[in-house]
């Protein structure tokens, strides 16, 4: 099993090796977006797109409130551990 972590495109820093920034709970990273990008949609195209990133990788798309309801249950998920280890 993974962990797909959401978060948004933001910028595409390297359309030749399909690259990105994207913005993951306030944290800008680098992601590769080639798992995404099809002749259909460029990755011009994915600025603004949420998608899942596991280990540096956009796995897929997902829609905005996809992406929110992930992040509640990663909040909680994190309040919870925090509880067990107080």
């Amino acid at each position: 099993m993974c962990l797909g972590i959401p978060g948004q495109i933001i910028e595409i820093t390297n359309v030749n090796h399909k690259l990105a920034l994207v913005n993951i709970g306030g944290v800008k990273r680098e992601v590769n977006i080639a798992c995404i990008v099809d002749e259909q949609h460029p990755p011009e195209a994915c600025i603004g797109d949420w998608v899942l990133v596991h280990v540096g990788f956009a796995m897929n798309r997902i829609n905005e409130q996809e992406a929110a309801e992930t992040l509640q249950l990663l909040q909680e998920l994190a309040a919870a551990q925090a509880g067990i280890n107080t």
